[in-house]
């Protein structure tokens, strides 16, 4: 994915236009912001009537209605700074929500291609940790710099109403603190993108390390492993270390020249109450403003550096939500003027795969394939057994030639309508977390409970499900994890039948399975063949020679097609790869 080395600040406008749905809530949420600002402010001026009417006078009247009205402020400003609170608070939570939900939605349009490209482990780093970052600008930051954005401006009104030369005094510490917050902002921003994606990176590393765990620990290769996401979590640890010392500067230096300010003026504000210049109440409201205003500069400065780090992960964010699928339905998708045959038509198909444009997976394929027959796809690893079934399904569209179903191009078809009429069973099927019946049902959400009970059936897998300890409400594990490959694989063949597709594709889907798995599981997808077109990827002899007929594919091309005895007699590399089966099989 591209991105900018510098991340402007602005790109945080785009996300406004989440806000839309909420703008009463804003509303209110602002309305609350002057009034706690607002309190704030006038606190200064019953400090002024405390000390000027009250000590200095010695009238214990005033004394007692100048609390009386501070405590009445302090209530209001009280319950406006929890209303504030709260309202900003929802209001980061829902964006950080829609925005997650809108990402998610956006992803899955995408083909599979991008996701092999990008790293699914760093998207996933993206919607998680990037909106918990915008969460906290939206939901906190932003409303404290906008609290004391308007209290700064108040103070200084205030400080030039009460005495305009210590005023300026304190406007001369202004350009001395924006001047670095502009330098360190610069850098803090650059050090907050590299830091998201590192994070991002280590993330990656460790779902890849976790989801291979069988095959890491059977290699012995904890160590190794432990070793090199120890190297990445420092250099995260280092570049957030920089990071983190940069915002301490700004915000450091900006306290530093704002509260020296504050001494200056203070030594000036004395000697102007000794000369009779001020009141000690004036100069008791202005050193309130004073500090109010140091410490509205000092928070902004904070905010400053938290604008820069949620720029960064707006950005990430836009970049999938800008993301284009190159799969795509056309303005005007074609149907079909009838129930789906199953008829699929190969015409001088040509692909290569994006990674690798020079090296074409399939090339110059042509087959036809009649409704409800089967075929059976052979030949070497690499031949483009799986590509044929990856174009299929639309996760990639032909460089060249036309792939059609019932006689309709596949690219004239919406990539939803392609799939709803197609299946797939894969070698190792994908299970989801969740019981038996949600990974059945997952094939039509809309199914019975009767229907779900049927597909299990037909696939033979019924028997084993009801031996579980809660049947079909048994809680499975991520990916299946308590079940065999056999009982896995049944169940994703009970998951296609629910489909009730025209075409089925299968992947291999015995090859992994022992004897009496594979039997099972054999039974279960001739009952899943019954009267649809099938391309089925084999490389066991039995499943081979029970195909209608056979396509022999070597380095993308098709090579030969026949019956298997016909196959025999014409094709040497069938021939070869026919006795290599019949090697394995006597073994």
């Amino acid at each position: 994915m591209s991105a900018q080395a510098r991340p402007n600040p602005r790109i945080l406008l785009r996300l406004l236009a989440f806000l839309k749905p909420y703008k009463l809530r804003l509303l209110l949420a602002a309305i609350a912001l002057v009034v706690a600002a607002s309190g704030v402010l006038l606190l200064g001026q019953g400090l002024r009537l405390v000390v000027d009417k009250g000590f200095a006078s010695g009238d214990s009247q005033w004394l007692n209605w100048a609390l009386v009205g501070t405590l009445g402020v302090v209530a209001v400003m009280s319950l406006a700074s929890a209303c504030r609170f709260y309202l900003v608070s929802w209001i980061g939570e829902r964006l950080a929500a829609d925005l997650r939900l809108q990402v998610f939605r956006h992803l899955l349009t995408l083909e599979p291609e991008y996701f092999h490209r990008n790293g699914a482990g760093e998207i996933q780093s993206r919607l998680t940790a990037d909106t918990s970052v915008l969460q906290s600008l939206f939901g906190s930051s932003l409303s404290m710099a906008l609290r004391n954005l308007l209290t700064l401006i108040g103070a200084v009104i205030l400080l030039l109403v009460t005495s305009p030369w210590l005023t300026l005094m304190v406007l001369l510490g202004i350009p001395l603190t924006v001047v670095p917050v502009i330098w360190f902002g610069r850098r803090v921003r650059k050090l907050s993108r590299s830091s998201q994606d590192q994070v991002a990176e280590l993330g990656s590393y460790a779902g890849e390390a976790l989801q291979g765990i069988e095959t890491l620990q059977a290699f012995n290769h904890e160590t190794e492993d432990q070793k090199h996401y120890g190297q990445r979590v420092e250099e995260a640890f280092s570049v957030a270390r920089s990071r983190v010392f940069q915002r301490s500067l700004l915000t450091g230096f900006a306290m530093l020249v704002v509260f020296t300010a504050v001494g200056i003026i203070l030594w000036q504000g004395g000697q102007d109450v000794l000369a009779g210049r001020m009141s000690p109440g004036q100069l008791t409201a202005f050193v309130f403003y004073a500090l109010i205003a140091a410490g509205a500069v000092a928070t902004l400065a904070e905010v400053a550096g938290e604008v820069q780090r949620a720029s960064g992960a707006a950005e990430r964010l836009l970049e999938l939500l800008g993301a284009q699928p190159k799969i795509a339905a056309p303005e005007k998708p074609l149907t079909w003027p009838s129930a789906v045959r199953g008829e699929v038509a190969f015409e001088q198909v040509t692909f290569a795969y994006p990674s690798r444009p020079e090296q074409p997976a399939i090339e110059s394929f042509c087959a036809e394939i009649r409704p409800g027959e089967r075929v059976a796809l052979v030949g070497p690893s690499g031949a483009g057994k799986s590509s044929v079934l990856k174009l299929l399904l639309r996760f990639y569209d032909p460089n060249a030639g036309r792939l059609c179903l019932d006689g309709i191009n596949l690219k004239d078809l919406s990539p939803a309508a392609v799939r709803s009429t197609m299946a797939l069973v894969a070698q190792e099927p994908v299970l989801f977390t969740g019981t038996a019946e949600d990974n059945i049902r997952y094939g039509r959400p809309e199914a019975t409970d009767e229907e779900v009970q049927q597909a299990a059936q037909e696939a033979q897998a019924l028997g084993f499900i009801q031996a579980l300890p809660e049947g079909m409400q048994t809680w499975l594990g991520p990916g299946g994890v308590q079940l065999s490959g056999g009982q896995r694989q049944r169940l994703a063949i009970a998951r296609a039948l629910l489909c009730d597709p025209r075409v089925l594709l299968l992947d291999e889907a015995t090859s992994a399975l022992d004897a009496a798995s594979e039997n099972l599981v054999q039974q279960a997808l001739d009952r899943l063949m019954e009267g649809r077109t099938s391309l089925v990827i084999a490389h066991r002899l039995a499943t081979v020679i029970a195909a209608d007929r056979i396509l022999v594919m070597d380095q993308g091309r098709l090579v030969a097609e026949g019956t298997h005895q016909e196959l025999l007699k014409t094709s040497e590399l069938y021939r070869h790869l026919a006795e290599l089966q019949l090697q394995k099989g006597k073994e």
